[in-house]
């Protein structure tokens, strides 16, 4: 009985020393994932512009892509002989210019 009791309390003694030291690794771990926070927001911005042109390439293709659809909706209505082609090709080549506009402001605003 003695030597099962000692026998138990051994093995407390080492798992609670495991469990220490486990405790004990996972906080020094912690603090190594802390970094200046200068850092990170200059890492941050740093990706952030690398994206930008990316972005602005995107909404050159999106105003294309509006642009072929609006002179094929323009073209159609013109065929059919409806009276407000005008006003439907002023409104799509409006909106295919204010993307190229938007993203060229936005470019120069920010000074990527």
């Amino acid at each position: 009985m003695k030597s099962q009791k000692k026998e138990i309390g051994l093995i407390a003694a080492i798992f609670l020393r495991h469990f220490i030291a486990t405790i004990t690794l996972l906080i020094i771990s912690l603090g190594l994932y802390a970094q200046d926070g200068n850092s990170g927001i200059t890492a941050a911005t740093s990706q952030v512009k690398s994206y930008f042109s990316t972005g602005t390439s995107l909404m050159y293709a999106i105003g294309a892509i509006m642009g072929l659809v609006g002179a094929i909706k323009v073209f159609k209505k013109w065929n059919d002989g409806e009276h407000d082609t005008g006003k439907v090709a002023s409104s799509w080549f409006g909106s295919c210019i204010f993307l190229v506009v938007v993203a060229t402001v936005l470019k120069s605003f920010f000074g990527v």
